[in-house]
């Protein structure tokens, strides 16, 4: 600044003086970009609240018109007791509503292979050579084309066998093991079994080759007409009694048995005391408690989102309460007149009409509840019990048809709450007014700068003035005495 000692010449308060005009000079328009800095990051703050509340309810209707409670089937099974459960289920948008009596009385299966006892020329023990000769097994299932090979080497042996087919790159449900029986005539025995179900399926071994030694573990040789193992257990399809008729299938799952329903067999059902299976009751319904909760939790999420607004927008009742950060604010203004519309709004392709007709009222203050007045119609809990227990696809398109209210209300939401929305562009306003902020405060401060090398200047020829005046004044008195 120059001087840092400003009076000390004349012996005033200039110091002190510069100071106070400063003050005086800093403190309205200091105040002013405070309180402008304040109204600004608020109305960030607040739109962001806004934004991420809007975000939370767009959430959550976006689940509702979505979600397979409202447009699913719910299946429900009834077993003779807890005991056993012999199947799952589910079931399509489309599946029809009843009940079925089904019982599972066989699983579906694989094949198996065993190699003959030791006294039938099979192996004696795991480290018994499978062949002198080099060659190639290829295990095979017809009816699916599923197919892999192996390269057996000279000496190899059974354990090592055991080992190749169970890591073969290509195996496609094959497991091998090894049986030691405990005795000269049995011998260990190789056991082969596949995991492909369904009647037709069996597993078929050939001895690509015809090397004598390995017959001992195929089922066929490379022309595929002689016959060496058999199957000990052939695959074999699920079957199951649904209502009477006997249904098979080549997996444990019955797909579209009943026609847009699948279940999924587990165990074999269980048997009463003459020896008679037991059926299972499978019930395809309406999912009304999951439809019941949803449309609750949309109500509370909605609720929730109006308390923010109202919050954010409200003026104050007196002089001692501040109004919210958007009191009055257009965009916000614009939300909750939209989301009443909309909620208030009917549907064309609903019979229910609209929310009304379920239970579903406006307050005063702009809320959802679940009325408790009676309008003739029952009470908002009457009716809305009344419409999932008899009207539970019209409920489902109230919310799920392309005119519905959660439909709408998304499209609705996602403009102000998506990247380049309406929010978006309210908060990239606010903080480039934040910028320009920062800009006048620096151009605030320069000024100020300036303001204070001028008043220095001036008060330093003062200063040296009154000085000099001083010292002639000094001299003047000095001289007379």
């Amino acid at each position: 600044m120059g001087i840092s000692s400003l009076g000390v010449g004349s012996g005033l308060d200039l110091e002190g003086l510069v100071t106070q005009l400063l003050a005086a000079e800093r403190g309205p328009k200091s105040a002013r970009l405070d309180a402008r800095d304040e109204r600004i990051e608020a109305e960030i703050s607040s739109l962001g609240q806004i934004k991420s509340k809007l975000s939370e309810f767009k959430d959550s209707v976006d689940e509702l018109r979505k979600d397979q409670s409202l447009t699913g089937r719910e299946p429900t099974i009834r077993n003779p007791s807890e005991d056993t459960e012999p199947f799952t289920a589910k079931a399509s948008n489309s599946a029809l509503t009843g009940e079925y009596a089904i019982t599972v009385e066989r699983l579906a299966s694989g094949s198996r292979i065993e190699s003959a006892t030791a006294a039938n020329g099979g192996f004696a023990a795991s480290t018994d050579s499978v062949t002198g000769t080099a060659g190639s097994l290829t295990f095979k299932i017809g009816g699916t084309g599923d197919t892999f090979s192996i390269n057996v080497t000279a000496g190899a042996t059974l354990a090592e066998l055991r080992e190749q087919i169970n890591n073969a790159q290509d195996n496609f449900g094959i497991t091998a093991n090894i049986i030691n029986t405990g005795t000269a005539d049995g011998g260990a025995k190789l056991i082969i079994s596949s995991k492909i179900t369904g009647e037709g399926n069996d597993l078929s071994i050939v001895n690509d080759d015809d090397i004598a030694d390995l017959n001992r573990i195929a089922t066929t040789d490379s022309a595929e007409t002689a016959s060496y193992l058999v199957p000990t257990k052939t695959a074999q399809n699920s079957q199951a009694i649904i209502d009477g008729i006997t249904v098979q299938s080549d997996s444990n799952e019955f797909k579209n048995t009943i026609q847009n329903v699948t279940f999924t067999a587990s165990a074999v059902s269980e048997k009463d005391a003459n020896g008679e299976f037991q059926a299972s009751t499978l019930i395809i319904g309406f999912d009304e408690e999951g439809l019941d909760e949803k449309i609750k939790e949309f109500v509370e999420s909605y609720n929730s989102l109006n308390d923010e607004i109202r919050s954010l927008t409200k003026y104050g009742e007196s002089d001692l309460e501040d109004d919210g950060a958007l009191a009055g604010d257009f965009t916000v203004r614009g939300i909750q007149a939209g989301l009443g519309s909309i909620l208030s709004s009917s549907v064309s392709a609903s019979a229910l009409g609209g929310l009304f007709q379920i239970g579903i009222e406006l307050t005063s203050e702009g809320k959802l509840e679940i009325g408790n007045s009676d309008f003739g119609l029952g009470t908002g809990a009457s009716r809305l019990s009344d419409a999932l227990e008899n009207n539970f696809d019209e409920v489902s398109k109230l919310f799920t048809a392309d005119d519905g209210i959660a439909n709408k209300l998304y499209d609705f939401i996602d403009q102000y709450t998506k990247s380049s929305g309406i929010l978006a562009g309210r908060e990239t306003a606010a903080k480039d007014q934040r910028e320009q902020l920062l800009d006048d405060r620096a151009a605030f401060e320069l000024r100020l700068v300036s303001f204070e090398q001028t008043l220095r200047g001036r008060y330093l020829n003062l200063d040296q003035t009154v000085a000099r005046l001083q010292q002639s004044s000094s001299a003047l008195l000095a001289s007379l005495f």
